[in-house]
């Protein structure tokens, strides 16, 4: 694969996009050349404004990776990054890894405002939801604005726009500001999971431990459908670990599957159940198959493990071929 020296990330600087950008880095052994200049002490970070602009700079080969959220822990997928990979043609982008990132959040201040009243908090609106009771027991008047990310929310109490920001701890530090309160999330251990875009490169070889996401989107919404596409998972052992459904964009009521699948493009019951999605469903976009960050490897039943498999074609081969009668001139 590629050296990877350039990597978007959904900013601006301070969010926990950032956080998991530098650490897949690190984890990835994503750095420069001594040729790339002065900085060659690490890749180059940068902020993009959404996730459509992170994944049009990998498109525009202004970055080699992009790293975007696509799901937390507490509020389920990120809308947008879902929309933004429908958008890119079929087979333009792909995803190569993951990573997960413990969410912690803070209510930052500007510097000497701790004690003062909040009549105006900022935040990602995934972040209200997650510091809803809070917000709710300590600023119940406090009006709540939402922002593109918890770090433009801290950006803008550092601007003056707002009187507080829930945001992560580091935003506290990239924008001068400090926390009137810690740990104000609702639950412990909420977790975001971001990817890492890549286009043109080959998926990463399999691990053992390794997903699939895939986009489906069926004939016609009528009895069984759903369950003809979960059929294809099933037969071959394949486990789901996430299956959601999301408007097309089409028209009211035009829906595809988000899928997440327990295994590898390389594997033989993959490979299988990819070819029955492909004749039993109206497209199929195939995203990527990439290592878990979890390191949990699935459970392969014994009648769906690569051995089986290959025995099953041995078996077939034997059969011979078939008379296909004389032949006509």
């Amino acid at each position: 694969m590629r050296r990877v020296t350039r990597i978007a990330y959904l900013g601006p600087a301070g969010t926990f996009t950032e956080q998991a950008a530098r650490r897949w880095a690190a984890d990835a052994g994503a750095v420069r050349t001594a040729g790339d200049g002065p900085e060659a002490a690490g890749p180059d970070v940068r902020p993009a404004p959404s996730v459509p602009a992170a994944v049009e700079a990998l498109l525009a080969g202004e970055a080699d990776a992009a790293v975007v959220p696509f799901e937390n822990s507490v509020e389920g997928s990120v809308p947008a990054t879902l929309q933004a990979l429908l958008q890119v043609p079929d087979g333009e982008v792909r995803i190569a890894g993951e990573v997960l990132v413990e969410v912690q959040f803070s209510l930052l201040v500007r510097p000497g405002r701790t004690g003062e009243p909040v009549r105006t908090v900022a935040s990602h609106p995934h972040a209200f939801a997650q510091t809803r009771d809070w917000l709710g027991a300590n600023l119940p008047a406090a009006r709540q604005v939402p922002e593109s990310s918890t770090a433009a929310a801290a950006l803008a109490v550092a601007e003056g726009r707002y009187d507080a920001a829930v945001a992560s701890p580091g935003a506290a530090e990239a924008y001068g500001l400090e926390p009137a309160a810690r740990h104000i999330a609702d639950r412990d251990g909420a977790v975001t999971r971001f990817v890492v875009l890549r286009s043109g490169v080959a998926a990463p070889a399999p691990t053992g431990s390794d997903r699939t996401t895939l986009v489906a989107l069926i004939w016609q919404n009528r009895p069984g459908a759903l369950l003809e596409l979960l059929e294809q998972f099933a037969t071959r052992g394949i486990d789901l670990s996430r299956l959601e459904s999301r408007p097309t964009g089409e028209g009211l009521g035009e829906y595809c599957f988000w899928i997440d699948a327990d295994a590898h493009l390389a594997e033989p019951r993959m490979r299988e159940a990819l070819t029955g999605l492909r004749r039993t469903c109206r497209d199929v976009r195939f995203f990527g198959s990439y290592p878990r960050a979890d390191g949990r490897a699935p459970v392969v039943p014994a009648h769906a493990d690569a051995d089986t498999y290959a025995e099953a074609l041995r078996w077939v081969d034997s059969l011979g071929g078939t008379d296909q009668g004389p032949a006509h001139g």
